[in-house]
């Protein structure tokens, strides 16, 4: 008689696949009541009302309420990072950047800033939201800090590195917060896009004559 040897991962696929679901269908509903009544207003209790599911479920699956409204925040603190560490031959890090910017801004990608005009409101007229920006904006420089440092042999507290680190990441910082203006000026992306690639351009060019030849690959 034939084994079937996939069975034993396939309940655990289903597990994975479940507690997925489970997690999107919670950030989706807290999403929408974040949008709806503001994030300080909104409490887990009618969050988890909301998604069907206990208080503790969602708690378990997001440690903080603000996890719940930020949940790109993992692939934003190290899409800095992962960048310059996945640069291309001959390539600086400040080219990998202005490269991998231009192809978020061109795929209106919300890890760049491309949220939307409700969810942009929702983080602009939120102190705690806004503040928990702030401090991602703080561990993608970080991050990218420790990037810069392993690709240049040095360690991260190292003038050199963290001054490059700080010069790049205010750049992606600024850049970040014009997107969010022009989508709270109801520009549609396909112009956000534009206007920001364009602005992009300059900024990066300021830091050329330092960074140009910084950490090439």
């Amino acid at each position: 008689m034939a084994t079937d040897t996939t069975s034993p991962a396939h309940p655990a696929g289903l597990r994975e696949s479940k507690k997925q679901e489970t997690r999107e269908l919670i950030s989706d509903h807290a999403t929408r009541l974040f949008i709806a009544q503001g994030f300080e207003r909104t409490t887990i209790v009618e969050i988890a009302l909301a998604a069907r599911v206990a208080k503790k479920t969602v708690t378990n699956y997001f440690a903080r309420k603000e996890d719940l409204a930020l949940d790109h925040q993992d692939a934003f603190i190290a899409s800095l990072a992962r960048t310059v560490t996945g640069r291309r031959s001959g390539e600086s890090a400040l080219a990998a950047l202005r490269r991998a910017f231009d192809e978020s801004a061109a795929a209106a990608d919300p890890v760049a800033g491309f949220s939307g005009p409700a969810f942009a409101r929702m983080i602009a007229d939120s102190p705690t939201l806004s503040v928990c920006l702030r401090g991602l904006h703080d561990q993608r420089e970080q991050a990218l800090a420790e990037a810069l440092a392993a690709a240049v042999d040095a360690t991260p507290d190292d003038i050199t590195v963290q001054t490059a680190a700080g010069l790049l990441g205010t750049v992606h910082r600024i850049l970040f917060q014009r997107i969010q203006d022009l989508t709270l000026a109801d520009r549609p992306n396909e112009e956000i896009a534009g206007t920001v690639t364009e602005e992009a351009a300059r900024a990066f060019d300021m830091l050329e004559p330092a960074l140009g030849q910084y950490a090439v690959a």
